[in-house]
């Protein structure tokens, strides 16, 4: 192992990330939730949009092993340098021929996004976790770490512009995020995607959402429906619950609570 970076166990073995240590952003069970909205089944193909080091494509590549490709799209070079060891690394060399990386800027339009690699109608589904820290919330001297983690104006709409763009007609889109920002994603999502199901993460039963969920499908005239909420830990423990522990794991996901 480099000095600097780190090597992490996720699924419980099956598969393994290379990380920065210090600089730059670290995947954690944010990515795995995210990931855990693909249905067990998929068989198509996904992009993970700002994949870092590929923390949520490789977690649905390793719970969905009919998936046909996953396309990791980061636009900064530090985190790609991550992601390509992640996908070299021996661990994950069972997973290696469905991986692949495009270097691209998110938020390009029309054909400077589809001359970046972006395609339109490319992909069956698309998850993303956008950047959703204030400049005030995440005060940093570091660039990278201010990348992932500090939003700027617009940028729902922008990520989520590409992903109406390169899905197909039948393709879905997932999203994870803090419910303070469920309004700004709703205008966003307007007029791109419909059926909407928002599933509320909670640390506990007793204490407030700290993250959404939200999935919806691609010109769908559905109602929005709220789902039933993931409850990350057991009342006044850290422990985890058994529905969040299997998400985590990759033994479970999601998708088991919304399909209906």
């Amino acid at each position: 192992m480099v000095e600097n970076e780190t090597i992490d166990v996720f699924h419980r073995g099956r598969f393994y990330l290379v990380q920065p240590s210090r600089q730059g952003y670290r995947a954690g069970i944010d990515a795995m939730i995210l990931a855990s909205c693909v249905p067990n089944r998929f068989k198509g193909r996904l992009a993970d949009l700002g994949s870092g080091t590929g923390a949520a494509g490789f977690a649905v590549v390793s719970r969905c092993p009919m998936v046909k490709q996953i396309t990791l799209v980061e636009n900064s070079s530090f985190m790609l340098s991550f992601a390509k060891k992640t996908l070299t690394h021996p661990y994950n060399a069972a997973f290696r021929k469905k991986m692949s990386i495009l270097e691209a800027d998110v938020t390009l339009s029309g054909r400077a996004r589809n001359e970046a690699g972006l395609i339109n109608n490319s992909f069956d589904f698309v998850i993303m976790n956008p950047p959703f820290n204030s400049q005030a919330d995440t005060p940093t001297s570091d660039n990278e770490k201010a990348r992932a983690h500090v939003m700027y104006e617009g940028l729902f709409d922008s990520w989520l512009r590409t992903a109406a763009a390169i899905v197909n007609s039948k393709g879905s889109v997932g999203l994870i995020s803090r419910p303070s920002f469920i309004a700004e994603i709703l205008v966003a999502l307007k007029g791109r995607f419909g059926g909407l199901r928002v599933v509320p993460i909670y640390p506990r039963r007793s204490q407030a959402a700290i993250r959404i969920i939200i999935i919806a499908k691609k010109a769908s005239c559905s109602a929005l429906q709220i789902m039933p909420p993931l409850v990350l830990h057991e009342e006044k423990s850290n422990t985890f619950t058994l529905q969040a522990d299997g998400i985590n794991s990759g033994y479970s996901s999601l998708w088991d609570t919304i399909k209906s």
